[in-house]
């Protein structure tokens, strides 16, 4: 009998089990023949001790006895002496499968029992166990589940020859490193003249002046101690946004939603070259530092390069979907870069005239880009983040965020102060290297102006870095200087080790 039910399966005997069962309690015509529960029960006992008497005793495997040992045998699996009388309900267990008296089956194992297999399964690898481990730290990765662990598993120690790898490998959480104490800054002056919002300015590199560009169509230039105005420039016919001051001859750049570019001699204050091809506004402009070349942006959805002296097109810079917002120039490569509308920022050729790469983290509309005057790194500026990049393929180092708005411009110095100006007004202060926002400013706008002229369209620090600049909607330009009284004790930084969550890109 012993040699005939170890042939068969748990399943087989259970079957057979359950269906002798059923033809026990069914008549000759079919019908049911109904049982009072003390009949049940002595039947159902007979027939169990009958049926399965000889094999209640059997062993599971005698490999799980001999991994085990006769003490372990037990913990999972109980078995029990038939009782003397017959009328008592008792619990069977037949090669792991519970028979109660009438005939329902154990589905769940106990809590004992699913431990004592999790430390007997044979094929458990450490990767399995890595990744149903919970980790140790209260830091869980964003796109981890939020689905309780069973505790079982946080005990597992895998053995691999002599070597004892714990599955619990303690990893410690990414903090923010403590940043680096910069004094605030502190608004001074306000300059008015201007008609209409202030969209653009540039300082020249003696760092005597600076050129302001406008929406009532003219470009000023003003005396950066005094703040007095110098020289007015008239020739465009729409809103000026873009200016830039040559650093290799005494030329003003300048382009406009007339969709033209100018080339300004200062000498004699009057155009002396037009750059014509966009067939939109021109948002923006750069030179580049060490080659004859200029860079302009539109809302054509290309840039275009132009040779500074013959004005003729070098390339058209064609693969954006939407308007080119900002394009900046270095004398490395990638050497150009453009941020779009269409959410992306693009890595270009100069010498090709192609896309190198192209980065589509943003999920918003990239209207300012900024370059380290410093690190081979630059920053992007879009509402949904400001990210940091790092050259010459664009990898990706963090996010900066907190400026809930639509950001227009960046400028950064070379001390590791970021300044992000937004739509609304706002401007923050960041450190580059930590990502740590040291202040938030917003500025009063100009008597008489609406307060939804608070707008911020163009940063920029001074040749000295001891200035930052900026031009608003309230149609005046502003100049911040550091706060020569802050120390570390009186201005400290509110800064914690916390944990924080770098989302993946």
């Amino acid at each position: 009998m012993v040699e005939e039910v170890q042939k068969h399966s748990v399943h087989t005997l259970v079957f057979r089990s359950l269906k002798r069962t059923h033809d026990m309690f069914v008549a000759d015509n079919g019908k049911p023949v109904p049982l009072d529960e003390e009949s049940h029960k002595r039947k159902m006992a007979i027939k169990l001790r009958n049926e399965y008497g000889p094999v209640l005793h059997m062993p599971t495997s005698k490999e799980n006895l001999k991994e085990k040992g006769p003490q372990n045998a037990t913990d999972s699996y109980v078995h029990k002496q038939y009782p003397a009388n017959q009328g008592q309900e008792v619990e069977y267990f037949v090669a792991g499968v519970a028979l109660t008296a009438d005939t329902k089956i154990q589905r769940m194992p106990s809590e004992s029992a699913a431990q004592s297999l999790a430390v007997a399964l044979p094929s458990q690898t450490k990767a399995d166990v890595n990744r149903t481990a919970p980790s140790g730290s209260e830091y869980r990765h964003p796109g981890a589940s939020d689905r309780p662990q069973p505790p079982a598993m946080n005990s597992i120690v895998m053995e691999t020859g002599n070597t004892k790898n714990s599955a619990l490998m303690a990893k410690k959480a990414p903090t923010m490193p403590k940043p680096q104490w910069h004094p605030p800054w502190k608004l001074y002056r306000v300059i008015s003249g201007h008609l209409g919002w202030v969209r653009c300015i540039a300082v020249e590199p003696g760092n005597q002046w600076f050129v302001t560009g406008s929406a009532d169509r003219t470009i000023k230039i003003w005396d950066l101690a005094s703040g007095k105005l110098k020289l007015s420039l008239t020739g465009h016919i729409s809103t000026v946004r873009g200016v830039i001051v040559s650093t290799r001859s005494p030329y003003l750049f300048s382009c406009g939603e007339d969709k033209q570019v100018k080339c300004w001699d200062l000498e004699y204050n009057k155009v002396i070259r037009h750059y014509h091809g966009h067939l939109s506004a021109v948002y923006g402009l750069d030179l580049h530092p060490t080659i004859d070349v200029l860079v302009t942006c539109s809302r054509d959805s290309t840039a275009r390069i132009w040779d500074v002296r013959t004005k003729a097109s070098v390339h058209t810079l064609s693969g954006h979907t939407n308007a080119v917002a900002t394009v900046r120039c270095q004398a490395a490569e990638p050497q150009i870069i453009t941020g779009s509308h269409d959410t992306t920022i693009r890595l270009w050729d100069l010498v090709a005239g192609k896309t190198r790469v192209t980065l589509t983290n943003h999920k918003k509309s990239v209207r300012a880009v900024v370059l380290h005057p410093r690190h081979y790194t630059f920053a992007s500026g879009s509402p949904d983040n400001i990210k940091q990049w790092k050259f010459p393929d664009g990898s990706f180092i963090q996010n900066l965020s907190g400026h809930n708005a639509i950001i227009n411009t960046l400028t950064v110095n070379s001390d590791g102060v970021l300044v992000s100006g937004a739509d609304n007004g706002t401007m923050h202060l960041w450190d580059w290297r930590t990502g740590y926002n040291f202040q938030r400013v917003h500025a009063a706008v100009q008597p008489g102006s609406l307060d939804s002229e608070s707008g911020i369209f163009a940063c920029a620090f001074d040749q000295s870095e001891s200035r930052l600049l900026t031009a608003e909607a309230d149609k005046t330009i502003k100049v911040y200087r550091e706060d020569d009284t802050a120390t570390e004790e009186t201005h400290p930084v509110s800064w914690k080790p916390e944990i924080i969550k770098r989302k993946r890109f």
